[in-house]
């Protein structure tokens, strides 16, 4: 074998070391990243949770609205991604306690009856008018301060993290002022879940108030964090 022969056998399974290499390393590290992310969601492989599902107040009879059921959708992906499995329940329908699976609770407290339930449970410090008509309509007060919804403009949106006394796995909550506050809030969470886990801990919970700016414009996308809403909504 000459020299040039020698060289280019020589390069090419250098190429090949790397080139595993590189393949391993990567590896590793989206199985590390979907390990923490399973962890964080409490889906482990081949597991399964609770997607409860809303009601538009708006419709003539039973239909989810058009945003939550964008919401829906983008949490079906991340759960599969997961590895796990989905029990899409009815929000009036919904019998399980605290912890026993992940869930996944979308819509606001007019709207789903399982988020009623906790709101007066885990979040005794937030206030949510369920009048209907009126500026006050859907407005959050928390920590002292209210927020109204400016339809198109300005909406809000609580996104939480909850576990109950007792209760292994977390309650993932969106509820907004109105659907597409929901789906921004969902979508939020599926965006920034890593860096939710870091400043908030692996099993951390939170409370978060977003905010949806020109949503008539922008949809779900523009979404701003007015404040960590935990210390304040968690009070009793």
């Amino acid at each position: 074998m000459n020299d040039d022969v020698r060289n280019i056998v020589l390069g090419l399974a250098a190429s090949g070391i790397s080139a595993a290499a590189g393949w391993f390393v990567r590896t590793l590290l989206w199985r590390r990243q979907l390990r923490r992310k399973q962890a964080f969601f409490g889906l482990p492989s081949g597991s399964e949770c609770l997607l409860v599902v809303n009601q538009d107040p708006g419709a003539s009879g039973w239909g989810v609205a058009r945003h939550d059921a964008f919401a829906l959708l983008e949490l079906s992906a991340l759960i599969k991604e997961c590895g796990a499995h989905t029990d899409i329940v009815v929000h009036d329908a919904a019998r399980q306690g605290i912890g026993v699976r992940t869930e996944f609770c979308v819509g606001g407290p007019v709207s789903n009856r399982r988020t009623e339930a906790h709101l007066r449970s885990l979040l005794p410090g937030v206030e949510v008018n369920s009048a209907n008509g009126g500026p006050d309509e859907g407005a959050i007060t928390v920590g002292g301060e209210t927020y109204r919804v400016d339809k198109g403009t300005a909406e809000y949106v609580l996104l939480a993290r909850l576990t109950g006394p007792g209760g292994s796995r977390p309650v993932f909550l969106a509820s907004g002022q109105r659907s597409v506050t929901n789906q921004a809030a969902i979508r939020y969470l599926a965006r920034n879940h890593a860096g939710l886990a870091r400043r908030h801990g692996i099993d951390g919970t939170f409370c978060l108030l977003l905010k949806v700016v020109n949503s008539d414009a922008y949809g779900p996308d523009m979404v701003e964090l007015v404040a960590d809403v935990t210390e304040a909504a968690t009070a009793g």
